[in-house]
């Protein structure tokens, strides 16, 4: 497992691809406060559920100064599909050589239908407008996390 982000930490920037090819980065959103979120795999039923769980709540933590971005190992087009399936309304982004998971934390051992594989580890990173780790949680459960972490963010 790469080093885990802890609050007070220094986010590592990056400049990724979104589903329609524009170069997105972390610098773009200075000044606001940022969820990362990683997860596995477009349009799995964990990842679905997580994605729309976020686009549901889109409206509450933008207006509480919070943007989203999703960052998985699926390409471009594959984001791009994903989005337009289920009208996800902030930006997918494609970490395909798990560069920026390997970053964050969130790529490493995982246990998959009974077997330990390296893999991309479902996992949230907010940011406070300096880039600095608000807060940093791993191996989180795709259903009710977007809840919790309102709760917890005071959303």
């Amino acid at each position: 497992m790469t080093q885990k982000l802890l609050a007070g930490n220094q986010a590592p920037d990056f400049a990724l691809l979104n589903a329609d090819g524009q170069k997105v980065s972390l610098a773009d959103y200075r000044g606001r406060n940022v969820i990362v979120y990683f997860y596995p795999e477009a349009a799995t039923p964990g990842c679905t559920t997580e994605a729309c769980d976020f686009r549901d709540s889109l409206a509450s933590l933008q207006s509480s100064g919070y943007e989203v971005l999703g960052i998985s190992p699926d390409s471009p087009e594959k984001l791009a599909a994903f989005t337009g399936d289920f009208a996800l309304t902030f930006p997918l982004l494609s970490d395909e050589d798990h560069t920026v998971a390997l970053a964050y934390g969130a790529w490493g051992e995982k246990l998959v239908d009974g077997e330990v594989v390296d893999g991309l580890v479902r996992s949230t990173v907010a940011l406070d407008g300096e880039g600095k780790v608000t807060l940093a949680h791993y191996q989180v459960k795709a259903q009710g996390h977007v809840a919790a972490l309102k709760a917890e963010l005071g959303v």
